[in-house]
């Protein structure tokens, strides 16, 4: 029983699944790739399943502004920045992060397509968030615009439905391909991308298996938003599937250092996939991901032989953060011959 939203079409679908020849032979599993990191729209990646639906909202609220929230180098905000642009109306992120000293990667992109960048170093005091989001609002409204907020990562009810589109697509992809019964792999930062393809596969009765990678701690307060954010979802939608904590396979072991921070694990996974099969992951999300994803086969938790799906849900343009690409920059000089 497939939910029924309102979106505005403005990527094209359905994104590549891609199987990795070299990869699987070097790993002993049966690996492909979801490509999302495809979806057209400015630089492309995950979110722009979810802004398609947020988009519908805010038009038919008769927004004129988007505003929405995350940190310095947000791959989410890069891509409101292009839906907003899209759209013809104005943009606004705003950020609890410092300024990284130079417009640079995501940053640079929102603005080359108009968006306004808000920072506001992190105080530690809870709320800091909200209140600032609500500042900006009253100062927009005030000056005549009509302000459309949406959540970090699209991560709520409205912007569920992208993933719950792409849980069906991929089934259907899997299955004329022959490979029914896979499991699929995601990072999980705002868990709004997992719980779309839980929500789609659960409800529509697929055979794919879903694991998330934590890519930032995953304490108490996530641990709560997850049963939450179900419980809304199959509310909202009507939805007759059920699921209890249990249900959620999320790996929480493989954050490392902590969100968005620099790991040479990382850069090494990002390393393997780009000179095996020529397609480039994030720091952020899917290096990680990734990164997880092979330590879980060292480990013995995925198993020789598994057929394995990976979502590649973009974040490409943060390779260039000024942090990450230092530690790039020392690794790969040795590479580079100046005649």
């Amino acid at each position: 029983m497939k939910i029924q939203a309102k979106k505005i079409q403005m990527i094209h679908l359905p994104t590549p699944l891609e199987y990795l020849p070299a990869l699987s032979a070097e790993l002993g599993v049966e690996l492909y790739i979801k490509r999302d990191d495809l979806t057209s729209l400015a630089m492309g990646g995950n979110k722009m399943r979810k802004l398609e639906y947020l988009a519908a909202e805010a038009v038919d609220q008769g927004a004129t502004m988007l505003l929405t929230v995350g940190g310095a180098q947000t791959n989410h905000g890069r891509q409101t920045a292009g839906v907003a642009a899209r759209l013809g109306m104005k943009c606004v992120i705003a950020c609890i992060d410092r300024y990284p000293g130079e417009i640079s990667a995501n940053i640079l992109l929102d603005r080359i397509m108009g968006a306004e960048v808000v920072f506001e170093a992190p105080t530690g005091e809870k709320g800091q968030q909200e209140a600032l989001v609500r500042r900006l609002i009253e100062k927009y409204e005030a000056a005549g615009e009509k302000v459309y907020y949406i959540p970090v990562g699209g991560s709520n009810a409205a912007g569920l439905p992208g993933y719950y589109e792409c849980a069906c697509e991929l089934d259907a992809q899997a299955r004329a391909m022959g490979i029914g019964g896979a499991r699929v792999v995601s990072a999980v930062g705002s868990i709004g991308t997992y719980m779309g393809l839980f929500c789609g596969l659960r409800n529509e009765g697929s055979d794919l298996r879903l694991t998330g990678i934590a890519i930032s701690d995953f304490g108490p307060d996530k641990e709560v938003r997850l049963q939450e954010y179900f419980d809304e979802v199959r509310q909202h939608f009507g939805m007759t599937c059920t699921a209890e904590r249990a249900d959620f396979d999320i790996e929480t072991g493989y954050v490392r250092e902590g969100y968005n921070q620099p790991n040479a694990d990382v850069r090494q996974a990002i390393y393997l996939m780009a000179r095996k099969e020529g397609i480039i992951l994030d720091p952020c999300y899917t290096g990680k991901a990734f990164a997880g994803l092979l330590d879980m086969i060292r480990e013995g938790k995925i198993q020789k032989g598994e057929k394995i799906i990976f979502l590649h849900s973009g974040g490409q343009p943060g390779i260039n953060t000024p942090h990450h690409r230092v530690e790039f920059e020392r690794e790969l000089l040795d590479g580079i011959t100046v005649l």
